[in-house]
């Protein structure tokens, strides 16, 4: 079953259309790739997957365990290389609050990182920083 219909609107801009709950995301090439960088680039998507993956899995592994990670951040910084063009390092930094997380509660979830579908799934050659900040 689809999962994803996508519509080239013209000016390298996309707009996808997620099936089953109907949300739209709309991308543009980026201003380095003759984009109007107006909204997220493929390549910024990916980037954002990657954190939004390990987010997930680390919740689930806190769900079972009854850890609240409400309000933890991630800052997310995407690397391009050029030859071929490419996205070369995602840098993930999480940021917990101020919850009072014991040591073992963080090892919990530091464990699971780098475990979840996409961060198994992308190349080998694009680096996976991720840095965690409690």
């Amino acid at each position: 079953m689809t999962t994803v219909k996508t519509t080239y609107l013209g000016d390298l801009r996309t707009e996808n259309i997620h099936l089953q709950s109907s949300t739209r995301i709309i991308t543009d090439a980026p201003t380095d790739n003759r984009g109007k960088g107006e909204a997220f680039s493929p390549t910024d998507l990916l980037a954002t997957a990657l954190g939004n993956c390990i987010m997930t899995i680390m919740g689930i592994k806190a769900m079972d365990n009854g850890i609240d990670l409400i309000g933890t951040e991630i800052e997310i910084t995407k690397i391009m290389a050029n030859e071929p063009r490419r996205v070369s390092e995602v840098i993930m930094e999480f940021n917990f609050p101020k919850k009072g997380y014991s040591d073992h509660e963080k090892r919990l979830i530091e464990s699971v990182a780098g475990t979840s579908p996409v961060p198994m799934s992308v190349h080998t050659d694009m680096k996976q920083t991720i840095r965690f900040n409690w």
